[in-house]
């Protein structure tokens, strides 16, 4: 959404105002205000016109409008009713020189998480992708993957799901999985070229279209405004991103696995232990028997405790 229909939006959003006045506050001429009021129309914006002015009587359900609509960080929103993946679009973005976009579905039909694994996403999901260009070196990259995973979780909380995060990104409501987060990038030696952050939250779906192992947002509080949600999300990613060094405390406040015995199966062997922290950019460190061991990248799996 260009910046004119944010502010046409911003001005209808307190009471009814007329086609004159928004042109000269814009400095654009009326007829330029009554495009811009046929394009929101277009876009599902209910915008009536009165002897007192115009009048923003309701905004679409979900979408780019309804998610750019009071949005308040630096992203524009694409949206798509259904794609193959959410992730590979904002990759063609990326690649293209593109920067602060989000890719947004009600379904995904070819989506994939770590590994090549199929990921279902039924229509009522919120399935995500965010083109970033950050200045930072390749290795500094996890710090984006946890940042998504706080603004995914304090989001949820938002509207009363107890959402708690296994390391290093999975949201979780008890053992199940609620959103995943995959993220690619591209890069040299000392530097970023472009990262893409994939989220994808099982919202207003019913918990017989995911996996037993997985829940859905629906099955925990109901259904939920996914605009609003979405909106928070990349609000709080934005803030998180901006200050990395408010990452890994906003992390360790809502994790569940600090504390908790786990088996972590990285490419070098098993590591079995407590968890005990987590350092910059993600680095997990678990307490074992031969002492702690630091832990970058691998499976984590929460086991029960000694003797239970």
């Amino acid at each position: 959404m260009n910046a004119t229909r944010r502010s046409i939006l911003t001005s209808l959003s307190d009471g009814p105002v007329s086609g004159p006045e928004m042109a000269a506050d814009l400095d654009v001429s009326r007829a330029a205000v009554w495009k811009h009021i046929e394009a929101l129309r277009e876009a599902g914006f209910e915008i009536e016109s009165r002897g007192d002015g115009y009048v923003l009587s309701s905004v679409p359900e979900f979408g780019a409008g309804s998610v750019e609509y009071g949005l308040s960080a630096p992203f524009e929103v694409e949206y798509h009713d259904s794609i193959s993946s959410t992730n590979d679009r904002a990759r063609e973005l990326a690649v293209s020189g593109a920067d602060g976009i989000a890719v947004l579905a009600d379904e995904q039909t070819g989506a994939r998480g770590r590994l090549d694994r199929e990921w279902a996403s039924p229509s009522g999901g919120i399935w995500l992708s965010i083109v970033r260009r950050p200045e930072l070196p390749p290795a500094q990259v996890p710090i984006y993957t946890l940042a998504a995973a706080v603004a995914s979780a304090e989001a949820l909380r938002e509207v009363g799901v107890d959402a708690e995060i296994k390391w290093p990104n999975d949201v979780l409501v008890g053992d199940e999985k609620l959103v995943g987060i995959l993220t690619e990038m591209e890069g040299e030696a000392d530097r970023v070229s472009w990262i893409v952050v994939g989220i994808g939250m099982n919202a207003n779906v019913d918990e017989t279209t995911v996996p037993t192992t997985a829940t859905t947002v629906r099955e925990q509080v109901g259904d939920v405004d996914r605009a609003a949600v979405t909106r928070g999300l990349l609000e709080r990613f934005d803030e998180l991103t901006s200050t990395p060094e408010d990452v890994l405390p906003a992390w360790r406040e809502a994790a569940s696995t600090l504390g908790r015995r786990v088996r972590v199966e990285t490419p070098g062997g098993e590591v079995v232990g407590e968890a005990v922290d987590v350092e910059f950019p993600g680095t997990l460190v678990v307490a074992t028997e031969a002492g702690e061991q630091r832990v970058s990248a691998g499976d984590c799996e929460h086991l029960r405790p000694t003797g239970e």
